[in-house]
């Protein structure tokens, strides 16, 4: 007898090109098959005018663990995770003390199984204490649970550190994750231009982006390293990306949501929760980041989850540290630019957050065929509902988007074959 048996509901699985209505049964912790034939199981859930799909997976999350526990842990970056539908997540390492060696990525595979939520992944360093300067120990990283390298927040501003970093990320086999910026351009608070001026605010050009990603694409082509650009935010560089691709080099690329729905015309509120790092740019940036997550260009889609507490970021603007929360709420903020604008369907959609997250770091998810590990995501494609930023299982709040109206929500959350979360 299967544990569970999930019932008439739209089996979408991209991986395997799967789009039917049909039932998936689950037992001792793996996908024993979809059928259109009867079964029995322990319990039945009815996805009667709902989507099964892959455990969605967050490729870019800051659960703050160790080191500023007031903002986020790990028990509640997992915990906000599953809520918004994602079985799992890839934890950044730019804590307190940096994630950059094989102690600190060993204490988040711990604090993660005890937490029993999403399955949390660490990410090391690419140098010591993130200072750009050395390589931190990667083989030993990588042996002891991470999988994937970034020193996220600090883009690695030495062209031979990183032509290092990517051939000995290549000879392990590991993807680098690139936060892309020229650190002597970052000199601002939100996007140069016409709104940063007038609101006399310093800008950060795209440009900065663009140049430490041109370089890294010049390495890239040397090295043969797979290389995962991080929150996408400039028209530039999704053509820098394009024609990548089309060179044959080994890239991947992600968005968030709010650089797909909003634009730095937001910053004139002065709200600190549109501060961000690469910021809110231009209506002309957002157009170029939609049309490269609908024709495969960016192949995933990714929050930057940067929780921080109320006294941080109820500072002025100018001071203000950068990021927002939004797992929670991210899917139904995904289809609101994507689906709701008739840019991608639902299985493209699903795409870009399972099977395009687990080819970046090569790990069996993001799929459901028959013995593969039962993390499945049960969606409700027309539930409409109002984001409540006080009710999220995040410890933060700084989030743009409470009183937002959504179209789209998780229902249930299947991890390793447990409901972890139901709606």
């Amino acid at each position: 007898m299967n544990d569970i048996l999930i019932t008439n509901g739209r089996v979408i699985d991209p991986s395997s090109g799967r789009d039917e209505l049909c039932d998936l049964a689950i037992k001792d912790g793996f996908i024993a098959g979809a059928t259109r034939k009867p079964a029995r199981a322990k319990e039945v859930i009815d996805a009667a005018g709902k989507i099964v799909c892959p455990g969605l997976i967050d490729l870019h999350v800051h659960c703050r663990e160790p080191g500023h526990e007031e903002e986020e842990t790990i028990a509640t970056a997992s915990a906000s995770a599953i809520a918004g539908g994602f079985s799992t997540i890839l934890a950044m390492p730019n804590t307190h003390p940096p994630q950059d060696d094989e102690t600190t990525v060993l204490y988040v595979l711990h604090q993660a199984a005890r937490a029993g939520g999403a399955n949390v992944l660490p990410v090391g360093c690419l140098t010591k204490k993130r200072e750009g300067n050395e390589l931190a120990e990667m083989g030993m990283m990588y042996k002891a649970g991470a999988v994937a390298f970034s020193d996220d927040g600090d883009g690695v501003a030495s062209t031979s550190v990183m032509q290092r970093a990517l051939q000995y990320a290549s000879m392990i086999g590991a993807p680098i994750l690139q936060h892309c910026q020229d650190p002597d351009l970052f000199t601002g608070v939100m996007n140069s231009g016409a709104v940063a001026v007038r609101l006399g605010l310093g800008g950060i050009a795209a440009s900065g982006e663009e140049i430490m990603l041109r370089r890294d694409l010049e390495l890239v082509a040397r090295t043969s390293a797979r290389y995962h650009v991080m929150h996408v935010s400039s028209a530039g560089s999704v053509e820098l990306i394009r024609a990548a691709k089309r060179d044959g080099l080994r890239v991947t690329a992600e968005a968030t949501a709010h650089h797909l729905l909003l634009t730095d015309a937001a910053c004139t509120s002065f709200d600190p929760n549109y501060k961000m790092n690469p910021p809110l740019r231009r209506a002309s940036d957002v157009d170029a980041l939609r049309a490269g997550v609908a024709d495969g260009t960016i192949d995933c889609l990714a929050s930057d989850h940067a929780p921080h507490s109320n006294e941080e970021k109820d500072l002025e603007f100018a001071v203000a540290p950068f990021g927002i929360i939004s797992l929670e709420c991210a899917l139904g903020l995904y289809v609101k630019a994507l689906v709701e604008t008739k840019l991608m369907d639902w299985p493209g959609l699903i795409a870009r957050m399972t099977c395009g997250p687990a080819a970046v770091i090569r790990r069996p998810i993001g799929r459901i065929s028959p013995g593969d590990i039962a993390d499945v995501t049960i969606i409700d494609p027309k539930k409409r509902w109002t984001v409540n930023v006080g009710k999220f299982a995040s410890k933060s709040r700084n989030c743009p988007y409470d009183g937002w109206r959504l179209k789209g929500r998780a229902v249930v959350t299947i991890v390793g074959g447990n409901v972890r979360f139901r709606l």
